[in-house]
């Protein structure tokens, strides 16, 4: 049996994690611009789909909003910083952040197309985990997406969640029930993963071209 880590945990602090391909760092309104520009990129709006906000009307409406919602705590936002030309192209937070248990979620997650499918996309995920469980110590890594994002549910299995249902009818999101299905790391299985997020992010596991060579393989852990 796992033993359980001295409770509370530290809640996380506003500092930049930095990665190889990218780094993340908490959302300031340095970084609104560059969201907007990376967002813009998507013209039918798609990103926004899983979201219970956007798409948006033009960029004072998307400012607006982001300054109501990504400066707070909780949900905490991080901004992905290419490595390469320092722009932040999309977004993920941790949040439902409960220190006298030990939990914590990732989610808001809305990577722009630059960001989608590349190793930056899964480095930030693998930066934020990694803080959660090495640095700040926590038991429980949630990861909770609409049932019908099929992308999302693919998503958290490559990174080595496990699946442990569906909450029928747990929100209403633009207007329509949402069923929301629940994945989890614990810190007990969090090494095995770490291991495998390591030797897909290595560098020498990408060709000249920036192919992968080697599959993830945390869901095979």
């Amino acid at each position: 049996m796992t033993a359980i880590p001295d409770l509370p945990r530290p809640r996380p602090p506003r500092t930049p994690i930095e990665g190889h391909y990218c780094r993340v760092e908490p959302v300031t309104p340095d970084h609104f611009e560059d969201l907007w520009e990376a967002y813009s990129a998507d013209e039918a709006g798609a990103i926004w789909d899983y979201l219970p906000y956007g798409p948006f009307a033009g960029r004072e409406a998307f400012l607006d909003f982001a300054a109501g919602l990504y400066l707070g705590e909780d949900p905490l936002f991080h901004a992905v910083i290419a490595g390469d030309t320092g722009k932040a192209l999309g977004v993920a937070s941790l949040m439902r952040i409960t220190p006298e248990q030990g939990v914590i979620e990732v989610g808001h997650i809305n990577y722009s197309p630059a960001l989608q499918k590349t190793p930056m996309a899964t480095e930030a995920q693998f930066l934020l985990m990694r803080h959660a469980f090495d640095e700040l110590g926590y038991r429980r890594y949630e990861w909770k997406c609409n049932n019908a994002n099929q992308g999302s549910k693919r998503a958290a299995l490559r990174y080595g969640f496990t699946f442990e249902g569906v909450f029928r009818q747990h929100m209403v999101v633009k207007g329509k029930n949402r069923d929301s299905a629940w994945f989890s790391i614990l810190d007990s299985e969090w090494p095995a993963i770490r291991a495998c997020f390591e030797a897909w992010l290595d560098p020498g596991n990408f060709d000249a071209q920036g192919r992968q060579k080697a599959a993830l393989s945390a869901a095979d852990r």
